[in-house]
Parts: structure tokens; sequence; C-alpha cells
């Protein structure tokens, strides 16, 4: 077993751009989610509510082959943002 020493502040470092790259890489990991995932996103229950949204054009969606739909996580956001209600 090897143990390995460092200063507290090479380890919190060595943390911090660890966090980085991994949110850096789940944004480009995520810029197109699934089906699934967007009705998990907007709290939709019903496949039918977002097929009316893409048939509106209100979320932005990519399908290749009848069956694979991929809905663009940004359009997804904006649409929530369209909606927002400021608070008093």
């Amino acid at each position: 077993m090897n143990v390995i020493c460092m200063e507290e502040t090479a380890f919190y470092e060595l943390i911090e751009t660890v966090v980085t790259r991994l949110q850096e890489k789940q944004v480009q990991d995520k810029l197109w989610i699934s089906g699934e995932e967007v009705m998990k996103l907007l709290h939709i229950k019903s496949k039918s509510t977002l097929q009316k949204l893409r048939d509106t054009g209100e979320i932005r969606y990519s399908q290749y082959g009848t069956r694979i739909i991929l809905y663009e996580k940004a359009s997804a956001l904006e649409f929530l943002e369209r909606y927002a209600c400021e608070t008093f």
C-alpha cells in the first residue's frame, strides 16, 4: 500500500481541478437528452404532452430513425424560463 502526502493547499487545488473538469465533461456530454430525462426535467408524466411540445415547436429536438428522439437540454431550460413567474 502506498501513501501519498501533500500540503493542504495542494490537496484543495487538486480537488478543485477535478471538480471543474468533471463539470465541463458533464456539460459537454449532456447537450442532448432522452425523452425520459426531458420529462423528468420538465416534471411532465405524459408522453403525449412531450409530443405536443415537439409538435408546437416549444422545445427543440433531433430525430433519426423512427424511434430515436433526443431533446436539446438548453431548449427545455429556455422553455421553463419562458413560463417563469416573477416573485413579488
